[in-house]
């Protein structure tokens, strides 16, 4: 194979692929990139870790036909350090790869295309259009809530519960959970509620391809994949196999107290109360009266802080602890001015949503902590 290509437009492709691709891996040909011609005026490209793969296009002029892998870390390390110019891909004797551009020659070694996985297609599958900002959104805002290292399986993966008219993401790592559901346009063809617990990584990846570009995403499900059509790349992800809890059983349905913050104020005051809070449970108290809250931090080994509130708030007076990393992980990606606090006692879950926003409704679930 010999192909010359743009370095803009290879760089951008091989950007994508980064954090699909492992360095330190069991299978050596999981670190590299397959990049192969088609007969068209471009080449393929694709890479995967088995749970994960991305393919896709790159123009290029082909003097040659034929496939080839390439590390793929390695490749655009490369790439990257080049100046804007075009950039030789030919493949030499015994298995290595040149790679040149201008007074810049190397040679890489390779592995064998036969080595390169076979990844699925989604041959039959029906295919359903998301509106690419919404879906944007759902995946901002549920991602943080996903643990990575719980033995549950199914807690190490988003639900994505799609409707003939609507679309939910939920994700919950035992201590809160966050939950986005939007409309869309119903299709014909739509009639079951189709639901599919999506990796973590998964969820990555796809937030990197919906940053630029417009137009909906296209989703197909397949026997033990999915499939997400972004600007002509295509995101394959293997499902995992679990139940997923009964989300709507943790959302509380009597919290009869209310109070709403300015979300900048809010934010500003626990982050500079939380540095004295203790490293390991990161615990901030809400010490709610009348017309105030005082958010209050203490460690032993530290010292203590506190900050006071403004609120229109005229219940009972009541003490309440939550993790200040879970609530300002919610208040960095809620994007209204205002948030809403909601309550009942100190030990049932609470509730924060942001008041107002742009058509997504977004419950983020969080329980309390005894300290």
């Amino acid at each position: 194979m010999e192909i010359t290509v743009r370095k803009s437009d290879l760089l951008h492709e091989l950007q994508l692929f980064q954090g699909i691709v492992e360095r330190k891996n069991t299978i050596p040909i999981l670190a590299n990139v397959l990049i192969e011609t088609d007969g068209s005026e471009g080449v393929r490209l694709l890479a995967t870790d088995l749970e994960v793969g991305l393919r896709s296009r790159c123009a290029a002029a082909v003097a040659r036909d034929g496939a080839l892998t390439i590390p793929a870390k390695k490749l655009y390390e490369i790439v990257r350090a080049l100046p804007e110019v075009d950039v030789l891909i030919k493949e030499g004797p015994k298995g290595a790869v040149r790679v040149a551009a201008e007074k810049f020659d190397s040679r890489m070694q390779t592995l064998p295309r036969e080595d390169f996985p076979t990844l699925p297609e989604p041959d039959g599958a029906a295919a359903f259009a998301l509106p690419r900002t919404a879906l944007r959104e759902m995946v901002l805002r549920t991602q943080f809530a996903i643990t990575g290292e719980d033995t549950r399986y199914f807690l190490n993966g988003a639900l994505f519960v799609l409707g003939p008219t609507s679309m939910n993401l939920v994700a919950t790592d035992g201590h809160r959970l966050a939950l986005v559901s939007t409309k869309r346009e119903a299709e014909g063809g739509d009639a079951d509620e189709v639901q599919a617990i999506l990796p973590k990584k998964t969820l990555w990846e796809l937030a990197r391809l919906l940053v630029d570009g417009e137009g909906d995403v296209r989703y197909a499900r397949g026997e033990n994949h999915l499939f997400f059509d972004v600007d002509g790349r295509q995101l394959i992800s293997r499902v995992i196999d679990a139940q997923f809890p009964a989300y709507e059983r943790v959302i509380p349905k009597q919290n009869d107290k209310r109070v709403e913050f300015e979300r900048d104020r809010l934010t500003s005051a626990i982050k500079r109360v939380a540095l004295l809070s203790s490293e390991r449970s990161r615990a901030v108290k809400f010490q709610i009266a009348e017309q105030q809250i005082d958010i209050t931090s203490s460690s032993p080994e530290i010292g203590e802080a506190s900050e006071s509130l403004a609120v229109d708030y005229q219940g009972d007076p009541l003490d309440i602890c939550f993790n200040a990393q879970y609530m300002l992980e919610f208040l960095s990606v809620a994007e209204t001015d205002s948030v809403q606090l909601e309550f009942k006692d100190e030990m049932s879950q609470a509730v924060m949503r942001p008041i107002g926003g742009n058509g997504c409704d977004y419950t983020y679930v969080i329980m309390p902590m005894r300290v």
